[in-house]
């Protein structure tokens, strides 16, 4: 179906003809191939007797050998995928099926997409970037320290290369424009996390995807949303593959402790009240910012008080 789709993508008519002749096959084919579109890949696609047939909206398939030619030459092995169940869950695989890191993982469609504490991550064909960039990490996961906090600086460092200027961060892996979420961040380990691991870096940015979606239940933006053109998600995986370079590289070599103030000149809610939740427990407080380690500091009842963990969520006091 792909080489069917990458003839439609740019939003104009086509006739059966046509498509059968460039493809090689007969209009019969081509008519089932366009109803699985439509079926497997919820792509809708329009009709008109005598015009052919087009896509309700022009789209831009992920290109490896495109991304491959604007990257630097000793960049990161980049494979693409059409539909996954997840990135993070295909790059775990990989990695039991014997493929070295460090390698990046794309997907133009998750059928069961992960976002932290269980949550689903909707993610429709050829809108959004599911990407997931696995590492050997020697050591011990103290190694990783404020990882997912760097990683939103670099993806964040990426949007706004590209125009997003009004995107921040919101502690622990969360990019948000105001209080609506654009993108998240997924960190999973493999390995004996005492010794050598793998660390799998998942990131979900809504790139093109419109407003208006029932299944998702918070608000969101995209990135086409906030600047009112389509974006070029190959060019966003070159920028975000350069960005993660450089900011793994200052971690690695001097720790969180050396974007710390970065991190903190980003995040949208610094000086705000906060609640912060575990489960069924929760402590407000006001947010002073984030310690070396990555965890978040809050002043609570006139002391301040750190935390951390995977399963923690911050909210605002006013946010119901």
């Amino acid at each position: 179906m792909l080489p069917l789709l990458r003839l439609l993508q740019d939003g104009r008519f086509h006739s059966g003809e046509a498509l059968g002749a460039v493809l090689g096959i007969s209009r019969a084919a081509v008519w089932k191939q366009l109803q699985a579109l439509e079926s497997e890949l919820a792509i809708p696609i329009h009709k008109i007797r005598g015009r052919g047939y087009r896509l309700e909206r022009p789209l831009q398939l992920l290109d490896e050998a495109l991304i491959a030619a604007a990257q630097v030459p000793d960049a990161w092995p980049l494979s693409v995928l059409p539909v996954v169940d997840s990135t993070n869950a295909e790059a775990l695989r990989a990695l039991q099926g014997g493929r070295l890191p460090p390698f990046v993982l794309l997907a133009e469609r998750q059928v069961a997409g992960r976002g932290r504490r269980g949550r689903v991550w909707v993610s429709p064909f050829a809108e959004n970037l599911y990407y997931s960039l696995v590492l050997k990490i020697e050591g011990g996961v103290h190694r990783l320290d404020g990882m997912s906090l760097v990683v939103g600086l670099a993806l964040l460092s990426a949007l706004r290369a590209m125009g997003l200027h009004d995107a921040g961060l919101k502690w622990p892996n969360d990019v948000l424009v105001g209080r609506r979420k654009l993108a998240g961040i997924l960190l999973e380990l493999s390995g004996d996390p005492g010794d050598v691991c793998h660390l799998v870096i998942g990131i979900g940015v809504n790139v093109n995807m419109l407003p208006g979606l029932d299944e998702i239940d918070q608000p969101y933006t995209s990135m086409c949303a906030e600047l009112g053109r389509t974006i070029d998600r190959n060019d966003l995986v070159v920028r975000l593959n350069a960005q993660l370079a450089r900011y793994l590289a200052i971690h690695r070599d001097s720790g969180f402790a050396a974007l710390r103030e970065e991190w903190e000149g980003s995040h949208l809610w610094q000086g705000r009240e906060v609640s912060l939740s575990a489960g069924a427990g929760g402590i407000e407080g006001v947010v002073l910012g984030v310690d070396d380690s990555g965890a978040i500091r809050l002043e609570v009842a006139g002391a301040e008080q750190c935390f951390s963990g995977g399963e923690l969520s911050l909210r605002l006091r006013n946010d119901s």
